[in-house]
């Protein structure tokens, strides 16, 4: 745990760097494009079939029913729209991770790198398409997940649990290879993996308690619905940022584990971390 707590400090560090800072604002400008177009093109007609879809099969009244159970019966004229967003919030995220990780994260591995650990040989054992797949493979086992547990987010309580466990998961398959991928082979990468999965995992689930905090703009009822471009945006913002942080604790972690494990196997000597994130 002091591994992961020294992570975190020199992650928080990097992250007021003006590079790290200015790096979220590419993927937020690209993602805000996409989702500004498809919303504009899209959310109405999804809405609209939504609500044919309800009204034919009875679901008004279902939802009405269910949600008087938890004391939220005064939502349910805005069932339509809430349910719109929270489907496309998964496909948000997908596109905000997909961004940071392919434009983003070769960016933080040059720059943890190079600053701190410029003498760690990179064997370039990760590539994009890794990359890609891992994460494209790892969301639509998280997006399930989402869906599945979705009546439980209605709970706010319930949302401090499921969304930082599902968060910590998806944040832990995909920014550990990310990180490893410039300096570690594939057998070093498959072994630091293994050997640090607990220590990782708990950066995850800490990381998926911050990147649950946007779905707090969600839980506004009517007003979500009304402010849902604004919120939208700011979402996205929250995402990328989150995204950039986890991805520099996870390589400030697993380049110190990398550096770690040469020097114990002989590889190469332990490298000396090298503070100069502080203008």
């Amino acid at each position: 745990m002091q591994k992961v707590l020294a992570a975190f400090g020199k992650a928080l560090l990097s992250q007021l760097h003006f590079r790290m800072l200015m790096l979220t604002v590419i993927p937020f400008v690209l993602s805000v494009t996409i989702w500004g177009v498809l919303l504009w093109l899209g959310l109405q007609p999804m809405i609209d079939w939504l609500h044919a879809y309800f009204a034919d099969n009875n679901g008004f009244k279902m939802a009405g029913d269910v949600l008087g159970w938890f004391g939220l019966g005064a939502i349910k004229t805005v069932i339509v729209p809430l349910i719109a967003m929270w489907v496309l919030l998964p496909l948000m995220i997908l596109t905000a991770l997909l961004f940071v990780g392919t434009l983003a994260m070769p960016i933080i591995a040059r720059h943890v790198g190079s600053r701190h650990y410029p003498q760690l040989e990179q064997r370039k054992g990760g590539t994009v398409i890794g990359s890609l797949w891992l994460a494209t493979y790892s969301f639509f086992i998280f997006a399930t997940l989402w869906i599945v547990t979705l009546p439980l987010s209605m709970l706010p309580p319930l949302t401090f649990v499921v969304q930082p466990l599902l968060w910590g998961w998806l944040t832990y398959r995909v920014m550990a290879y990310d990180a490893l991928a410039d300096h570690a082979d594939a057998a070093e990468s498959k072994s630091i993996l293994k050997q640090h999965r607990w220590p990782l995992l708990a950066i995850g689930a800490i990381t998926g308690a911050m990147g649950a905090a946007p779905t707090l703009l969600w839980l506004g009822g009517a007003l979500s619905v009304i402010f849902f471009p604004v919120l939208a945006a700011g979402a996205i913002w929250l995402y990328v940022l989150v995204f950039v942080f986890t991805g520099l604790w996870f390589e400030h972690y697993c380049l110190d584990a990398l550096a770690q494990y040469r020097g114990k196997g002989g590889n190469s000597a332990p490298m000396v971390p090298v503070m100069k994130d502080i203008n």
